[in-house]
């Protein structure tokens, strides 16, 4: 990956190679301005000559491919991943809070039918993901001297996914029409016979295959028609079965949603992925999030890609905000009811704050955790860097190199 470079008034300038980024700041005549990516800003007036960039950007609902290219070169690629607990940890909160209303807790007044969604409301899960595409898509054209920017967008029809003979009034028709419910809709499916045992009759139930807390839906995919005995030999884990899992139609909706927000959002051009695959193959390139990213852009030939970096970026949850937790945690000495928010989440130690880039027993990672006067260091893909003649995956400070702080982004370079 090349280094960002700005001129003396702050506009971006190409990129340069890591071995001259380091030739300008040892010698004095740049200094750092951005670590996340590495950006330089020159200490001296230089020439304006730039060459046509172009911006590739694959989207998806958790992984996105990132590639920056002129006609022969590859300045950057690599992946960003989005977080995926948002719903979960609303959820959460909300379980929480109505919870305390039964708990020896201050006093907090219900709330319900006194809010409005704003225009353009957009449930939060798709919300953060869709703003934080557009929102790396923005850093990385500010870096660029007027970079052109191709996203390619999927538009998908779920009903003809499911249907592939649907057409006419069947679109306004859903499953269960002219069935009294779903419940009737799946019984008359599944022949009053349950999935379980095998036999009809009897008091019969519908069982959601994915659950709920799972984040499973009612549609009549994932529901199934078993005995009430069945059903609760099954829940109490005394009989077992597996069912056939429905296909979640969850990422489609979204990418749905993206590509509409994408096209009133930003200016740029949009493509689909059946452009995109005839140019990677035409390019030999293996199927990667960065790699159709590469061909999106269209280059006519490759000669440095293989020289060129990856990088991965990962957003994580910077803080657990939630005042008041249903169970106590372990080792705590003071109850829940006087627990209090600073006490919870320890901000940093020594200086060094929670997603910190550090660097311990040779390895890069990033601080996760605290306990006392030691540290959790985890790489980007979530696994330990533990001291190796230790059996405990805490870390000493004195062990810990800070290399710069965070965000909530973890950025990685691979060379």
């Amino acid at each position: 990956m090349r280094v960002f470079v700005k001129n003396l008034r702050g506009e971006p300038l190409m990129p340069c190679s890591n071995r001259k980024a380091r030739l300008l700041l040892k010698q004095g005549k740049a200094k750092i301005i951005g670590y996340t990516p590495f950006t330089i800003q020159l200490q001296y007036a230089t020439g304006e000559t730039v060459q046509s960039v172009a911006i590739g950007v694959d989207s998806g609902s958790k992984y996105v491919g990132i590639a920056i290219t002129t006609e022969d070169k590859v300045l950057a690629k690599g992946t960003i991943e989005l977080r995926q607990d948002v719903k979960e940890n609303l959820t959460l909160r909300a379980t929480l809070r109505r919870s305390r209303r039964q708990r020896k807790t201050r006093y907090r007044k219900a709330r319900f039918l006194n809010r409005k969604k704003r225009e353009g409301w957009l449930p939060p899960s798709i919300q953060s993901r869709m703003h934080n595409q557009i929102h790396w898509i923005e850093i990385f054209r500010s870096l660029l001297p007027s970079p052109k920017v191709i996203v390619e967008v999927g538009k998908f029809d779920a009903q003809k996914l499911k249907n592939s003979d649907i057409q006419g009034k069947e679109y306004q028709q859903g499953d269960a029409f002219g069935f009294w419910n779903t419940r009737y809709y799946v019984f008359t499916r599944d022949h009053y016979t349950c999935q379980i045992c095998k036999k009809k009759g009897g008091i019969l139930h519908t069982h959601h295959i994915i659950e709920r807390c799972s984040g499973g839906s009612d549609m009549a995919d994932n529901l199934v028609t078993v005995h009430e005995e069945c059903h609760q030999k099954f829940h109490q884990g005394t009989i077992k079965h597996i069912f056939k899992k429905p296909k979640q139609y969850k990422e489609t909706a979204f990418m749905n949603i993206l590509r509409l927000q994408i096209m009133n959002r930003l200016g740029c051009e949009i493509t689909y992925g059946s452009y995109t695959t005839p140019k990677r193959k035409e390019l030999r390139l293996s199927k990667t999030h960065y790699n159709d990213a590469i061909a999106i852009t269209t280059p006519t030939k490759l000669q440095e890609y293989e020289q060129s970096g990856e990088f991965r970026i990962k957003q994580f949850r910077k803080k657990k905000r939630s005042l008041h937790e249903s169970t106590a945690r372990k080792g705590r000495k003071t109850k829940n009811t006087t627990a209090k928010r600073n006490n919870k989440n320890t901000p940093k130690v020594h200086g060094i704050y929670l997603g910190d880039k550090v660097k311990v027993f040779g390895q890069v990672g990033f601080v996760t955790g605290f306990t006392g006067k030691m540290m959790y260091v985890q790489d980007i893909d979530g696994h330990y860097l533990q001291n190796p003649s230790k059996s405990y995956k805490q870390v000493k400070i004195s062990d810990i190199e800070c290399i710069h702080h965070n965000n909530n982004w973890l950025f990685l370079q691979i060379s």
